[in-house]
């Protein structure tokens, strides 16, 4: 686990909220993360890796309209993901990521680290765009970084 990645769960962890986790470009990093910790099962709900846009109707419920017209590395995108997670788990806290990790496009005008994240905390998504530079590990990694932070900041208001 990245060390900066270490002080958002252990805040998670003193909250006594429970998450859930809805990855597409961090490919269940973040699940791996949130359960690398002794006792993560007390509050980690549950994770999907929905990386096709199929598996993003099918496991959370993000309208086909809703891609087709935005692109699956997309606010509305990211921001469905994270809903269809929380309606789906009822977790306090749901965490979704999408974007292009490369090392090639999608043969949209994104460019690759190209990433949104969103956090879905008492009845709000708050979504945050990112453009990380570095190989596709790299932009994994930071995008799992940023939706943990952005979870932090949430649940410190």
């Amino acid at each position: 686990m990245q060390q900066e990645a270490f002080m958002p769960i252990q805040r998670l962890k003193q909250t006594g909220y429970t998450v859930a986790t809805a990855e597409s470009c961090t490919g269940g990093l973040l699940a791996v993360w949130l359960t690398d910790l002794p006792g993560s099962s007390d509050w980690f709900d549950r994770g999907w890796v929905v990386y096709s846009n199929g598996s993003k109707t099918t496991e959370l419920g993000v309208d086909e309209r809703v891609i087709d017209k935005h692109g699956p590395v997309s606010e509305s995108v990211v921001m469905a993901m994270c809903v269809g997670a929380h309606e789906k788990s009822n977790a306090d806290i749901t965490l979704a990521t999408t974007g292009l990790a490369g090392p090639g496009g999608d043969g949209s005008l994104l460019s690759v680290g190209t990433v949104w994240v969103a956090c879905h905390f008492k009845g709000q998504t708050h979504t945050r765009m990112l453009e990380i530079p570095g190989d596709r590990q790299a932009v994994r990694e930071q995008a799992a970084i940023a939706v943990l932070a952005l979870m932090a900041e949430i649940i410190s208001q």
